[in-house]
């Protein structure tokens, strides 16, 4: 498989360097909005939308945008998607818009979309750029509807509004609470580390259980991967 190709770029964002799950970026809205999977996928098709189109923009206008303005220029290129995002929300799915509230104008400083502005799309190829963002976006999409699904499950026993659980089933109340939120995502996290699946705190062979002051031994890879950029 070839770097930047469309192939690659969805296999990286989805699994490889999953935003949410692998580099643990976008928390507040992964925290915030996913008390029901419905709301994960809304917000995380809103920030894949915005993804793709300003890491596409970005890309071509890359040689002619000022270096010392670089940051406030992609800030102005994600506004304007927010905003058209946000308009099309409001007019077409208003429930998702109306439950989602003060995160979609927020998807404009989110860490996922500037950092792949900055990292990647400032520096590749429109059509890699693009899937790029649809990688990560999906990635995203995928990470916050796993969350809420799982929160709505434990929380009134339904998974999109379709009733799962058994009519003796307790629902437990604290799950769509926020703190369901670092619950649900302690527990995934943990699972990621328990199969050693690439995780924050698990690097491909590298197993650091946790222990950030073990990657100041030269033969973890993380430290090795930094290096080398």
């Amino acid at each position: 498989m070839k770097e930047n190709t469309p192939v690659e770029r969805l296999y990286n964002g989805i699994l490889k360097e999953n935003p949410t799950f692998v580099l643990m970026l976008g928390m507040c809205p992964t925290l915030a909005v996913t008390t029901s999977a419905i709301n994960g996928v809304g917000m995380g098709l809103s920030t894949c939308a915005v993804l793709m189109m300003s890491n596409l923009i970005i890309s071509i206008l890359r040689k002619f945008i000022p270096d010392k303005v670089r940051m406030p220029a992609y800030i102005v290129v994600v506004a304007s998607f927010v905003t058209i995002v946000e308009m099309l929300m409001q007019a077409y799915v208003r429930s998702v818009y109306t439950a989602l509230g003060l995160y979609i104008p927020l998807i404009v400083v989110n860490c996922i979309i500037l950092g792949r502005a900055e990292s990647y799309a400032s520096k590749n190829k429109p059509l890699a750029s693009f899937f790029d963002g649809l990688g990560m976006g999906l990635g995203f999409t995928l990470a916050l509807t796993v969350i809420g699904a799982v929160r709505e499950l434990l929380g009134s026993g339904e998974i999109f509004g379709f009733h799962i659980m058994p009519e003796s089933f307790e629902p437990v109340s604290i799950m769509v609470m926020a703190p369901g939120a670092f619950f649900v995502l302690a527990i995934l996290t943990a699972l990621q580390n328990k199969f050693k699946a690439p995780s924050a705190t698990n690097h491909g062979d590298k197993f650091c259980e946790g222990n950030c002051a073990s990657c100041m031994d030269k033969s973890c890879k993380i430290m090795e991967r930094s290096e080398n950029k």
